[in-house]
């Protein structure tokens, strides 16, 4: 397997060991979790002004096609005031640079591994697999967990952009070191955007916002503490919007658009506005929603996307709205993780234009049309730890690769309609799932109707405690192999991924092998 030393490959189950695990620093407390001289420097809620990471332009164009380059590698950066945190970014970049798209125009982006050899604590080989999460890309450029580049390698990542508009998000996906890559800094966001979307009048520009939400631990020097409690869950203590703890943003008495993802590795939230106020939930993971819909909480768990159109008119100017968070069950909750962001709306609109939210919004999302009846054949996934291992119908990724990645848990036919049915018989955590290339329509959890904020296109659905959820798919438009993984991270790193495929066996192209990774100094994009 490329780039699996004998460590890894032990705990891959290579060679036939059980998973090691990582030693742990500390176990999460009842207030806190961060070393108290990190706490004490953490700024008071909403001092810190917010901030919106730049929008990274193409290097050039190529025809009809855009050419990005970017680099990760480490940087320090001031989080927590007076202290310097090492981070592991985008172009160094806190929440990295926002790519904007458009649909028809396909990108490139080169990916070069700049990081540091190995890892400032836990001391694993830096390697990185870039997953444009919600893309319907090829499978060698999808993010396949082995398809790894190493540190002084870039590889040249080529992207479709042929979906509905949507908010998608670029994350590492490297084997076994998701959870920590991604926890130093390794995500951002892909938006995509279509002559539709544009032509509704909801907001745009400035007024579109997007909103990086994750938690972190942080030790007495200001660098991030690792500590995901015996391979079960990192919850950190400080909350970071877009980089920056606990941000005041300020806004014009108009609406605004949030493009809310959640970055954390770990924890879910329960959002809800101080003042009680609709949320107005205009789009999911895979695009704009049919119809708006309107509910005073909204569920959010790991890498699950909702844009959340939020109407300040209502509100004098003065007025501070506060983004709290209710907690979701078996997250370790603190008395800092209560909120996340504040709004203090300073002044009247400047610009009233594209302001409303219509009753239709995109009444032709392909994965909402789907039915039951159009089904072929039902599927059953159960997500389970057994024996200290997180399992998907009792098996693990060790066993992709012990099959020489040829083992697949389904093999759906290409525009094959199918549903597919979660499984969490546990009580004592969630699964958020991710089925990479296609996006789905939740039918039901536990025989009842989703949520009113689920009903649009997505591609990860929360699956909590005792629940069972039902989604259906159309599989295409590529045939080849392609990931479904639990999106708490210490799960998929621990080893709860499972692949599928598309069309017959052996058709599409190989996910590792179609396109690797190459040395540097690579040639002029």
């Amino acid at each position: 397997m490329p780039g699996l030393t004998r460590r890894d490959a032990i705990k891959v189950g290579v060679f036939g060991a059980a998973a090691l695990a990582l030693p742990l620093e500390r176990v999460a407390a009842a207030k806190s979790v961060s070393d108290p001289i990190a706490l004490n420097k953490l700024p008071q809620p909403f001092t810190i002004p917010f901030d919106v990471p730049p929008v990274l332009a193409p290097v050039r164009t190529d025809g009809n096609r855009d050419i990005y380059e970017i680099t990760m590698r480490s940087s320090q950066v001031e989080i927590i005031p007076g202290l310097r945190t090492e981070i592991w970014a985008y172009n160094g970049i806190p929440a990295g640079p926002t790519i904007h798209a458009t649909r028809g125009r396909p990108a490139t982006v080169r990916q070069v591994n700049a990081l540091p050899a190995t890892h400032p604590t836990l001391k694993y080989e830096s390697w990185t697999s870039v997953h444009l999460h919600g893309s319907d890309s090829l499978p060698q450029y999808d993010g396949y967990a082995s398809d790894i580049t190493r540190p002084g390698q870039y590889k040249d990542y080529q992207y479709p952009n042929d979906q509905d508009a949507r908010t998608m998000w670029y994350h590492d996906h490297g084997l076994h070191h998701t959870a920590e890559n991604a926890y130093m800094g390794l995500a951002a966001m892909y938006i995509l955007h279509d002559n539709l979307e544009l032509s509704l009048p909801i907001p745009h520009g400035r007024y579109d916002v997007p909103l990086i939400v994750r938690d972190a631990i942080f030790d007495s020097t200001g660098a991030l503490r690792y500590e995901d409690n015996s391979h079960s869950s990192l919850f950190g203590d400080v909350i970071l919007v877009n980089g920056r703890p606990w941000p005041s943003m300020k806004v014009e008495r108009r609406k605004y658009r949030f493009r809310m993802l959640n970055a954390s590795i770990s924890r879910g939230f329960r959002w809800q506005l101080s003042t009680g106020d609709d949320l107005i939930v205009i789009g999911t993971d895979g695009g704009l929603m049919q119809a708006p819909q309107r509910v005073r909480q909204l569920r959010h768990g790991m890498a699950e996307r909702y844009e959340v159109v939020i109407d300040f008119a209502k509100y004098p100017i003065g007025t501070r709205v506060v983004l709290q968070n209710l907690g979701v069950p078996n997250a370790v909750d603190f008395d800092t993780t209560k909120t996340a962001m504040a709004f203090d709306v300073v002044s009247e609109a400047t610009d009233l234009r594209d302001n409303s939210v219509p009753d239709v919004l995109n009444p032709n999302a392909p994965a909402m049309d789907l039915t039951p009846a159009m089904s072929l054949r039902t599927r059953r996934f159960e997500f389970i730890r057994t024996n200290g291992e997180w399992t998907v119908n009792g098996k693990t990724w060790a066993d992709v690769v012990n099959s020489g990645y040829q083992y697949v848990w389904a093999n759906p036919g290409l525009g094959d309609t199918e549903i597919w049915e979660f499984v969490n018989t546990s009580g004592g955590w969630f699964h958020p799932v991710h089925v990479h290339l296609i996006d789905f329509k939740v039918l039901d959890r536990n025989g009842k109707a989703p949520f009113a904020y689920e009903i649009g296109p997505k591609d990860v659905v929360y699956v909590g405690e005792n629940e069972t959820v039902r989604v259906i798919a159309k599989f295409g438009p590529n045939q080849g192999k392609y990931m479904m993984h639990c999106h708490n991270l210490v799960h998929e790193d621990h080893d709860m991924m499972a692949q599928f495929q598309v069309g017959p066996p052996g058709s599409g192209d190989d996910p590792i092998n179609a396109a690797l990774a190459a040395p540097m100094p690579a040639p002029a994009l």
